[in-house]
C-alpha cells in the first residue's frame, strides 16, 4: 500500500491520544526528549506526521521545522499549525533534505521515517540525512518498530491465524510492507555503521499495545503507577525488545 493511501485510512491524529495505553508512547518519548532539550534550540521533526510532537515544542517556544512524506498528514498539520510562526512545514521525504542546510537543528526527531524503508540502503540515507542537518554534538532521536513484539502482538491481539500465515518470511521476520520492523540487533548495527554515538535507547511503549485492555482500565492512580514502572524499565536492555515502538538517542559526533 502506499503511503499516501495509507494514511488517508489512517487516523495518525488519533495514534498517540486514543486512550491512556496510546498515551504511553507519547509520554516517555517526550519525556526523553526534555531530557536533552535545551531553551532556544531549533528542532527538525523528520516524518512529522499531523504534528503532535512539532505543536508542542513550538508552543513551548521553540523554532521548529517539520518534514512529512504523507499528502494527508501534509494537509492537516497546515491546517492546524498554520498560525503558529516559529512552525515551517514541508512536503518531503527523509532520504533528501536538501531543503534543510547542513548542521542547522540542535535536536533532530526522526521518529516515523524508519517505519517505512526496508531496505539497509534507505535506511542509511535516511540515518546519514538526519546526521548531515544536525549541529556537532546535537541529539537526534531515531524509532524504529520491534520485529519480535510485533510478532508477539500479530499473533496474540489481531490475527488468530498469523503462525499459520505467510507474513513473516524467514524464521520469526515479520513482513514488511507498508511498515517496516528491526530487532533491537538490526539497530545496533545500522547505528554501528553510521559512526553514531548512543546517548539512550528505550522502549517507547512497552508491552501498553498487548495490554491495551487492563491498562484502558486502570483507575487513574494505578495508571499513574504503570506509568512511573513502565519509566523504570523501559532502557532495560532485556525488556527493548518486547515493545512495539523502540527509540535509539544518538549524538551527532
Amino acid at each position: 500500500m502506499e503511503l499516501n493511501e495509507l494514511y488517508a485510512q489512517f487516523n495518525e491524529e488519533l495514534r498517540l491520544n486514543k486512550n491512556r495505553s496510546s498515551r504511553v508512547e507519547f509520554y516517555t518519548t517526550l519525556n526523553f526528549i526534555k531530557k536533552y532539550i535545551k531553551a532556544g534550540d531549533r528542532v527538525l521533526d523528520i516524518g512529522a506526521g499531523t504534528g503532535v510532537y512539532t505543536k508542542l515544542l513550538a508552543d513551548l517556544g521553540h523554532h521548529v521545522t517539520a518534514v512529512e512524506l504523507a499528502k494527508p498528514n501534509v494537509i492537516k498539520m497546515m491546517n492546524s499549525l498554520y498560525m503558529l510562526p516559529n512552525v515551517h512545514i514541508h512536503e518531503g521525504n527523509a532520504l533528501d533534505l536538501s531543503m534543510c542546510e547542513d548542521q542547522s537543528y540542535d535536536l533532530v526527531l526522526c521518529l516515523g521515517p524508519l517505519y517505512h524503508l526496508s531496505s539497509v540502503t534507505d535506511k542509511m540515507k535516511c540515518v546519514q540525512e538526519a546526521k548531515r542537518v544536525c549541529k556537532k554534538d546535537g541529539i537526534i532521536f531515531f524509532a524504529y518498530i520491534s520485529n519480535d513484539m510485533v510478532f508477539v502482538t500479530e499473533t496474540m491481539l489481531y490475527n488468530s491465524m498469523f503462525l499459520n500465515s505467510d507474513h513473516y518470511e524467514t524464521p520469526f521476520k515479520v513482513k514488511d510492507g507498508p511498515f517496516c520492523f528491526m530487532t533491537v540487533g538490526q539497530m545496533r548495527q545500522l547505528m554501528k555503521k553510521n559512526g553514531i554515538e548512543k546517548v539512550a535507547h528505550f522502549a517507547a511503549d512497552g508491552l501498553s499495545e498487548l495490554l491495551e485492555a487492563k491498562i484502558n482500565a486502570m483507575s487513574e492512580d494505578q495508571f499513574r503507577e504503570w506509568l512511573n514502572f513502565h519509566f523504570h524499565t523501559c532502557e532495560k536492555s532485556e525488556c527493548l525488545g518486547y515493545s512495539n515502538h523502540i527509540v535509539y538517542v544518538a549524538k551527532n559526533v
